[in-house]
């Protein structure tokens, strides 16, 4: 599953997911900008990059604000001259509910970064992802599927708006020969509930799975990497759940 000479957008590339994902895009060879406000960890990531000769390229920004948004496609198309494949990654939890005052207070920053973010960076990279009949892959989450979760309200707002995002943005970019699809993960073993001041361990989740366990950044790299491939081809609109049986799990 080469992606030589293509060219990659990780948005949230400096942990996680994100980093995970620039490391298996590197060593299938691709060409990787990876994104995120944190330049050291950024840098520390592009390091593992380059262990596969891959050229990876750096671009600090804060997603939530435009005019880095459209530096991240403007420092892609100057290095590279193309863009190939967009993982829109990056996101933010906050816990929060109507009763504790908290909503309204995280709402507004879960929701630019979560979802305006993506739309923002997608209309500006889709002239380029036409020229070479690319594909984005969005990352979602099944918090945008599931009942009940009220003290995450606005974080699952974002990622059902990011699943209607979606399917709205195959259908208009398909017939250009751009496919869109989203990865719905469960838990995954990453620092976004901790960066998020929550509270919990994470690894205490598996209890809510139907397998009894939570996944690895790689899993959900591995499952994204085979979207953006040419396997893949006939697949857009389609929203893929990797949640260890969260979603189908009563117990």
């Amino acid at each position: 599953m080469s992606f030589k000479n293509k060219v990659v957008i990780v948005t949230g590339g400096s942990a996680g997911i994100g980093a995970a994902t620039a490391v298996k895009f590197a060593e299938e060879s691709a060409n990787v900008v990876i994104v995120g406000r944190n330049e050291v960890k950024l840098r520390e990531v592009a390091e593992e990059c380059k262990k596969f000769n891959a050229d990876c390229h750096v671009v600090k920004a804060d997603i939530t604000t435009e005019s880095e948004v459209k530096n991240i496609i403007d420092e892609t198309i100057k290095k590279y001259g193309k863009l190939d494949v967009l993982v829109n990654n990056a996101g933010i939890v906050r816990a929060g509910i109507i009763l504790d005052g908290r909503l309204m207070k995280d709402y507004d920053e879960i929701m630019n970064t979560n979802l305006k973010s993506v739309v923002v960076l997608t209309c500006l990279a889709a002239p380029y992802l036409i020229k070479t009949k690319g594909n984005i892959v969005n990352i979602s989450s099944i918090s945008g599927a599931r009942e009940g979760i009220s003290r995450f309200i606005a974080y699952s707002i974002s990622k059902a708006g990011l699943d209607i995002f979606t399917r709205g943005t195959a259908s208009e970019m398909g017939s250009h020969g751009v496919r869109v699809n989203s990865i719905s993960p469960g838990p995954v073993k990453t620092e976004i509930v901790r960066t998020g001041g929550i509270d919990e361990d994470i690894s205490e989740w598996k209890s809510t799975t139907a397998l009894g366990r939570i996944s690895e950044p790689e899993e959900v790299a591995d499952l994204i990497l085979y979207l953006a491939s040419d396997k893949a081809g006939g697949i857009t609109g389609s929203n893929y759940v990797c949640d260890n049986g969260s979603l189908v799990f009563k117990p």
